[in-house]
């Protein structure tokens, strides 16, 4: 899959997966892997060690790249 029906900036809905329903931004996208990554979902932890003495470890939260194909471009929340 070369190319993808959603762009980086797009407002999407998500059709499928635990995240049913929600709508979001596109904030990156990986047309080679047909995955793209929406703001506020398929979100993950990470857990960080510390890195230096003296500085703590800490829990990061992230999205994760969801398909594609799991998504529709949302007409209602665009700026056309």
């Amino acid at each position: 899959m070369s190319t993808l029906h959603v762009k980086t900036g797009d407002t999407v809905k998500i059709l499928t997966g635990k995240d049913k329903g929600k709508v979001g931004k596109v904030i990156q996208s990986f047309p080679k892997l047909g995955r793209i990554v929406v703001e506020g979902v398929g979100l993950a932890k990470k857990h960080m060690k510390q890195q230096k003495a003296g500085t703590k470890g800490q829990v990061v939260q992230f999205s994760m790249p969801i398909d594609a194909s799991n998504v529709v471009v949302d007409e209602t929340g665009s700026k056309a």
